[in-house]
């Protein structure tokens, strides 16, 4: 089912539009998120109960004007829509009132809440950022926790979904990706369902992004990944500064419109927001030069030390010499020996073996090490692999799906 989503922040110093179009999946997750790099920001809601945000984290985007969207709410910096609750928590409230008279896009409003946003105070290019909270529940109900492009000039400047839900579907999240020629009724993502409804108890959304490569989580449980393989071409715009979005919208075209059967106030209690450096520094791909280590702690060993294109890659003892000595190149090559780890002929087919070869430049020879520890082809969207799950010396290395197996799973040093 096509849902779609249309957000537009109306702002004194800007103006911008993000659409969320989301697909639903089969969503088994593929493995357990990986431990986090360092914390780079963070905000825990400390304060004393009724107190306001900290403005030097966030902001408020205001006003009613349907956001694109035909949302039914008004977006205040009040108090009453946003404010901690003295346990550790803020609360973002959508109330069925209009104590001030605002007015909205389709005459007086019925509704308030909060819009919050960093991005005047926070933004940053790759990491984890992770919220810990309770949704709210309820017909026409639409929280979310995402990012934006910034400068934003959407869909040009992209936009990450980390988490939306609506109240329709008590049991089900969507994460989702958008960008020139995905915005609007062709974005891309995935849903992920729980046997019960989310409303019922805190959860933990999480996006790990990486250069070509942005992996989601609910609860630590990875459902989908998507790479510019996903996009069908050159239209990959997830490599400059994000900034992150909280709100809780009342109505509009996708959630549909609160009836009968929906509740007030409806609220979103959040323990947490962080954002975490990459694992192992805060580049990606990684710079300089070693080893690299996977199943049985075996190396990738280019057979032979030979240098002619062609020469197979492989697992072998760790020895320490050149063959296994790998630099990871700001291009995304991964080099030894003088010459690039590559797909033959540029494959995206499972099982493809990898070897030795020119370096040129194509994404046959483009690689990210991502936080899972997974080492990923993003032109074929697919991992770095130790053929049959075997360590034995002279075990080929090939691509696969990524499936998050010890024989997919890397380390540098």
């Amino acid at each position: 089912m096509l849902r779609p989503r249309t957000l537009i922040a109306a702002a004194a110093s800007a103006v911008f539009v993000a659409t969320a179009l989301v697909v639903p999946l089969a969503a088994a997750p593929a493995s357990a998120a990986p431990p986090p790099g360092a914390l780079v920001w963070s905000d825990e809601f400390n304060g004393a109960a009724g107190s306001a945000v900290d403005q030097s984290k966030w902001r408020f985007d205001t006003g009613g004007s349907g956001w694109g969207n035909n949302e039914q709410q008004y977006y205040t910096n009040s108090t009453r829509n946003a404010a901690m609750d003295g346990a550790g928590n803020l609360v973002i409230t959508a109330r069925r009132e209009n104590p001030s008279n605002f007015q909205c896009h389709y005459g007086t409003c019925q509704y308030t809440s909060a819009r919050l946003l960093t991005a005047a105070t926070f933004n940053r290019t790759y990491g984890r950022f992770e919220a810990r909270m309770k949704i709210p529940r309820g017909q026409g109900i639409w929280p979310a926790f995402w990012m934006l492009g910034n400068p934003v000039n959407w869909p040009t400047s992209g936009e990450i979904d980390i988490m939306e839900n609506i109240g329709r579907e008590p049991n089900m999240v969507h994460g989702t990706i958008h960008g020139p020629g995905y915005s609007g009724a062709e974005g891309i993502g995935a849903g992920y369902s729980i046997g019960g409804a989310f409303a019922d108890g805190f959860h933990t959304f999480a996006v790990d992004w990486s250069p070509n490569l942005i992996i989601w989580y609910v609860d630590g449980n990875e459902y989908q990944r998507r790479t510019p393989a996903d996009l069908g071409g050159d239209r990959w715009v997830f490599d400059h500064n994000f900034f992150m979005i909280m709100n809780v919208a009342v109505g509009g075209y996708w959630p549909g419109y609160p009836d009968g059967s929906t509740t007030f106030p409806q609220s979103m209690t959040v323990d947490y927001v962080r954002a975490y450096a990459l694992p192992g520094g805060t580049t990606n791909p990684p710079t300089g030069g070693g080893r690299i280590t996977g199943i049985g702690g075996k190396c990738v060993d280019v057979a032979g030390a030979a240098t002619a294109n062609g020469t197979a890659v492989q697992l072998w003892d760790c020895n320490g010499t050149g063959a296994q000595t790998w630099t990871w190149a700001t291009d995304g090559s991964v080099r030894a020996l003088g010459k690039c780890l590559d797909v033959p002929s540029g494959s995206t087919a499972n099982g493809a073996k990898l070897q030795l070869w020119d370096c040129n430049g194509s994404g046959a020879q483009r690689w990210t090490f991502s936080g899972a520890n997974d080492i990923v082809n993003p032109q074929s969207n697919k991992c770095l692999d130790a053929t049959g799950a075997s360590s034995a010396n002279g075990t080929r290395l090939q691509i696969w799906d990524c499936g998050g197996g010890a024989n997919q799973k890397w380390s540098r040093s």
